[in-house]
């Protein structure tokens, strides 16, 4: 298995105009956002991780030199972020994690799960998601079919009442084939709401190819926590610090 490691993301809400600092090098009790997710996903090696960077690119590079490093010059959405990564996996016919760089309560064990599940199942794509509880953020929504059958990843800001209303949401975080990914890719067109090429539209494009696409949901919600806001730094802290406190007594 490879990794594509998704960094490309400036941080606006996390006032990144003002410190220059890209989001996932934004600290959750001392360690960079981005550190929590090449540890968690160390039983990947690093020669095979590649991190997508974009916006203050260098201090990312200069504090992970170590790494293969893809940039994307524009935010045109994640489905661009990973054509700019093509050439270090066009040679590559294997299983490709795609994940983003600003989640760092995800678990070890629930990337393990979703690479079991995705062998086991023989899916093209297997998606990460998740079940919200309280009110409904504008992340993707998984649409099931009466069988329970995967039918499509909608995103918020393109569904329609209906579809806004489902709770399973995509955690952003993927298995594929490689070679069903890219040969995918060069098929998606941009949104015609934002103008964004979005992921998403690959699994699309497979169910409608016959292809298998999956979902595992994801035990906690909070794992699939991403960071946005200086509200969201404070919740992430606050949980690794309730996480790593030596037990009472």
């Amino acid at each position: 298995m490879k990794a594509l490691i998704l960094a490309g993301g400036k941080g606006k809400r996390l006032g990144s105009d003002i410190t220059n600092i890209p989001k996932v090098m934004r600290l959750a009790c001392g360690k960079p956002l981005l550190q929590y997710v090449l540890e968690y996903t160390d039983f990947i090696p690093p020669e095979d991780k590649v991190i997508l960077v974009g916006y203050s690119r260098e201090a990312i590079m200069k504090a992970f030199p170590q790494y293969s490093y893809a940039v994307q010059e524009e935010q045109k959405g994640t489905g661009h972020a990973v054509m700019c990564a093509r050439r270090y996996f066009e040679d590559y016919d294997g299983e490709i994690l795609v994940i983003n760089g600003d989640m760092p309560l995800l678990r070890r064990e629930s990337v393990l799960a979703l690479a079991e599940h995705h062998r086991k199942s023989g899916s093209a794509c297997t998606v990460l998601s998740f079940i919200v509880t309280g009110e409904i953020p504008p992340f993707g929504h998984i649409i099931r079919d009466e069988n329970g059958n995967v039918a499509g990843i909608v995103e918020h800001r393109d569904a329609t009442d209906a579809q806004k209303a489902v709770r399973e949401l995509n955690g952003g975080i993927y298995i594929f084939d490689s070679r069903a990914l890219f040969g995918c890719l060069d098929r998606i067109t941009p949104s015609p709401v934002s103008g964004e090429y979005y992921l998403t539209d690959v699994p699309k494009l497979m169910i409608a190819e016959g292809k298998k696409v999956t979902a595992v949901t994801a035990a906690d919600e909070k794992e699939l926590a991403g960071v946005n806001t200086e509200q969201d730094l404070r919740e992430v802290e606050r949980i690794i610090k309730e996480k790593t406190a030596p037990a009472a007594g």
